[in-house]
């Protein structure tokens, strides 16, 4: 084990010093402006010993320390799942951004130019995808399914001829009722109108300018009322409100598993989408175009200007842990991908085929991954209470999904959307284990499907957290590079 442990400490020190050179001749973009730009680097070098010195050792609630995952996912997932998500099975994404805010009156827009989402046209959506190809099947599995369900037509045919027409209306809640047992997110319609397909990879997320009364009700909605915390605590659980007081984490860590859970998995989603923003920040408009790239001094701004000493690591390590969960789901998905008949269909048979090969080893990497979020911990307790809890959880991440809709800058609420959905996934994952298992392995199962649409969130989103956490190694070189 000390040995294995030794390894892994080597490997991570040679790595980063290897990554580093890379980052420091290659990876930061150059720019005439670059020594120019005032918000570059910190006017402080003090803080240098911040949040990313002590980002460090072993995650709350898990058995998985900062260093490990730094390795495995820098050198063996981050490449990979850059080269999946440019593809096109995972670059186009059907999504409806003008469903209107169901909460309060949609008062905030953003009027800068990087706030618009293009969308694209249908012309240059893959055949493949356009034509409602969701199943994702080959050939060959497309016709024994079209057999099966003719066959199993028939038989509904002779069971409704007997049912009256109350019995038909109960059957038909109890189908609505179970599929929407599944769902974690309030799913957009793609069949509405107002849905578009966009090209992720012309619309990257980054910095907007999006910010005020409006991103501070969004925030502040999602802590404050689909957050758990006891009825005794009435100091804000936003980390954006001032004055938290030192005794914040204390009743946090007094709160069951579940309920923690729901809280980190919330805090690693904003910490990323923040790291998101900082490194793709608007560096330089000069000469009629934009120069992106990392602003150090924001990134300290968003995470080490907080109260209490210590909140900024702590939410960096939340970060972490999301990326644990959402690993972990995809540990759990691989055998619903792994079957020879699924297939990730655009049209483009070479590129399909490419496209799932590199999905597969993305799979492999992860599962020769030695530690994962045991999620059997959750929910395990006495079954009305457990039950009852699930339920809960479900239902506050479902409202989170739908708080969405009122993100007034569009490429935020693109974004906002679709890693919600891909954590909603994720979670739909976790706790659908036995449907996963009971899985056939030559043709499709009623018990567990995923939609087109949740697979593209739910790698787009893991990309995004993968993305965060290299990008705090530029980050790191940059403060060294300052001292």
């Amino acid at each position: 084990m000390w040995n294995a442990f030794g390894v892994v400490v080597t490997v991570w020190f040679v790595g980063y010093s290897v990554l580093g050179w890379f980052q420091h001749n290659n990876g930061r973009p150059q720019t005439q402006h670059e020594d120019e730009h005032p918000n570059r680097f910190s006017d402080n070098p003090d803080q240098d010993q911040s949040c990313l010195c002590h980002l460090t050792g072993v995650l709350d609630d898990c058995f998985c320390d900062v260093e490990s995952i730094d390795v495995f996912n820098n050198f063996k997932i981050y490449p990979r799942m850059k080269n999946l998500t440019e593809r096109d099975y995972f670059r186009y994404y059907r999504v409806n951004l003008k469903r209107p805010c169901p909460f309060w009156p949609d008062d905030g827009h953003c009027s800068i130019k990087d706030c618009h989402v293009e969308p694209c046209p249908e012309s240059k959506v893959p055949v493949g995808i356009k034509s409602g190809n969701y199943n994702k099947y080959s050939q060959a599995a497309n016709t024994m399914l079209k057999v099966a369900e003719c066959e199993q037509a028939k038989e509904l045919g002779a069971i409704n001829s007997a049912l009256s027409n109350y019995s038909k209306e109960a059957f038909a809640d109890w189908a609505r009722h179970d599929d929407a047992q599944d769902h974690f997110c309030e799913l957009d319609d793609e069949t509405s109108p107002d849905a578009e397909y966009v090209d992720l990879l012309l619309n990257p997320e980054r910095y907007t300018g999006y910010k005020g009364p409006s991103a501070w009700r969004v925030w502040n909605s999602i802590y404050e009322e689909n957050c758990f915390k006891p009825r005794s605590v009435y100091r804000p659980l936003n980390p954006l409100a001032p004055s938290r007081g030192e005794g914040f984490y204390t009743w946090l860590e007094g709160l069951c598993l579940e309920k923690r859970v729901f809280y980190r998995v919330i805090s690693g989603l904003h910490s990323s989408i923040n790291i998101h923003l900082c490194a793709e920040y608007l560096l330089d408009e000069g000469w009629g175009r934009s120069v992106w790239g990392p602003n150090i001094r924001e990134f300290r701004r968003r995470f080490e200007t907080s109260e209490p000493k210590g909140e900024g690591t702590r939410r960096l390590k939340n970060l972490y842990f999301l990326y644990l969960i959402e690993l972990r789901a995809l540990f759990k998905v691989a055998p619903y991908f792994e079957r020879a008949f699924v297939d990730l269909y655009t049209g483009n048979t070479l590129e399909d085929g490419e496209t799932k090969d590199l999905l597969l080893q993305i799979f492999n990497e992860i599962k020769a991954f030695p530690m994962h979020f045991d999620e059997k911990s959750m929910f395990a307790g006495h079954e009305m209470e457990a039950k009852t809890l699930k339920e809960d959880f479900r239902l506050h991440f479902k409202n989170i999904s739908r708080i969405m809709d009122c993100v007034g800058c569009s490429k935020c609420r693109l974004w906002g959307k679709l890693q919600i959905q891909g954590l909603g996934t994720a979670l739909k994952i976790l706790f659908s284990e036995k449907e996963i298992k009971n899985l056939p392995e030559h043709s499709s199962s009623k018990g567990f499907q995923l939609t087109r649409q949740e697979i593209v969130a739910l790698m787009n989103a893991f990309s995004r957290l993968s993305t965060s956490i290299y990008q705090l190694n530029t980050f790191r070189f940059m403060m060294k590079e300052k001292r």
